[in-house]
């Protein structure tokens, strides 16, 4: 089992191989579907070698790196995390628009950043570092 890190959420997946699972776990990953043109996305699709494509598994690291996003692993490949590219977080700032996230209050209800949307919010951080 492998802990997959991003944007969008925490998976827990069967992996192989590094970060090579299923097709349907690439696509709850990344929001990407297999298809025989490659990993697609509406009507675009990236073309995946034989190697990022084999014995009916995604090598979800290498298809990550083919689109110029960051990806990292612990030492074990327990667990890792497939980052957002320099140019969509550059975009994200200019738009001057916070990414979206979710936080326990106290009493352990989730809450969402974009749930607030076109409201005023003062959100403060604080650690003990």
């Amino acid at each position: 089992m492998a802990v997959v890190l991003t944007d969008s959420g925490e998976f827990q997946v069967a992996a192989t191989g590094g970060l090579r699972v299923s097709p349907g776990d690439a696509e709850a990953i990344t929001g990407w579907t297999l298809k025989p043109e490659g990993m697609c996305r509406d009507a675009l699709c990236v073309p995946l070698n034989d190697e990022a494509r084999r014995d009916g598994k995604v090598d979800v690291a290498a298809f990550w790196r083919t689109l110029g996003h960051p990806v990292v692993s612990d030492a074990h490949g327990e667990t890792w995390v497939l980052g957002t590219a320099a140019d969509s977080r550059t975009a994200a700032l200019a738009g001057l628009e916070a990414p979206d996230f979710a936080l326990p209050d106290l009493a352990g209800a989730q809450h969402r950043l974009s749930d607030l949307r076109g409201r005023k919010v003062f959100l403060t951080t604080w650690a003990s570092w």
